[in-house]
């Protein structure tokens, strides 16, 4: 059955999946693949299967549960083993599980396939970038952003110096009331999260963050946290927020979104919190 312009028409259960991505509502897009998916097994359409799978990584890599997406992906792998968006999508969650040599080796499999696919030299630059091969990581991106121009546009860049008048700036937009219990709390910028960074939570924090608070939040004792032992301190990531930002305008935007993003976890407000007061 074809559709009025002779293409093949979506099957029904992936087009639902596929809205509910669209429509950022990633909880339903996940339930909606998994069970499309059942149902395809059943009917012995392992393609489709396959697709329905792959839908459902990306709803799970959404959702911030990464490990369980690679176990969806690795189903469609097995259906459908030159399936390049799942190919692509798994990489993408090894990265975010910190499984970097495991996401590097997924991304050269995805380009033996594809080798001009953007996606992957975008990701393989992320991996260059993070051990420290910079004309590797800056070839990859140059390569990735002549080929989709539109996702990989060319980030805002500045001097370190600049960066930091950037973020003094926006500090000083902080209310005073607001302002004053940061007097003993530094304002840093380093290039990237280090793994350490990353590693101290389950699942991990993402390699793409933008700023993190380290130390404990005001007014609390230490605890378990890896960081909450040494002088409190907000950390902005120069390189994650430059690719972040278009322009130097956007840039300025994402500094001071990102900087009172992290002092509210300095004053103890969590992830919901922040979300609620408009601070995500």
């Amino acid at each position: 059955m074809t559709t009025r312009d002779d293409e093949p028409e979506v099957d029904p259960r992936l087009a639902a999946a596929s809205q509910a991505l669209d429509d950022g509502d990633f909880e339903a897009a996940a339930a909606l693949a998994r069970k499309g998916a059942r149902a395809a097994r059943r009917s012995e359409q392992p393609g489709l299967a396959a697709d329905l799978l792959w839908l459902e990584g990306m709803a799970l890599t959404e959702l911030a549960e990464a490990a369980a997406a690679v176990a969806r992906l690795d189903e469609a792998l097995a259906l459908a083993p030159d399936h390049l968006d799942a190919m692509l999508e798994r990489a993408f969650a090894l990265f975010e599980l910190l499984r970097f040599e495991e996401a590097r080796r997924q991304l050269e499999e995805a380009l033996g396939r594809a080798p001009d696919e953007a996606w992957a030299h975008q990701q393989l630059g992320l991996l260059a970038e993070r051990r420290g091969d910079l004309a590797e990581a800056e070839r990859r991106f140059t390569r990735a952003r002549k080929l989709d121009p539109r996702a990989f546009p060319r980030p805002a860049a500045v001097s370190r110096a600049e960066f930091q008048r950037l973020a003094e700036a926006a500090l000083e937009e902080i209310p005073e009331p607001v302002r004053r219990y940061l007097a003993n709390v530094p304002i840093t910028v380093e290039d990237l999260p280090s793994d350490d960074d990353l590693g101290g939570s389950d699942p991990p924090l993402s390699p793409t963050i933008l700023g993190l608070f380290r130390g404990a939040p005001y007014g609390q004792k230490a605890s378990a946290d890896p960081w909450s032992h040494l002088p409190s301190a907000i950390v902005l990531f120069q390189r994650n927020l430059e690719r972040a930002a278009t322009s130097r305008q956007e840039l300025e935007e994402q500094i001071a979104v990102t900087l009172v993003h992290e002092v509210g976890h300095f004053l103890g407000l969590d992830e919901e919190e922040l979300t609620a007061r408009g601070l995500d």
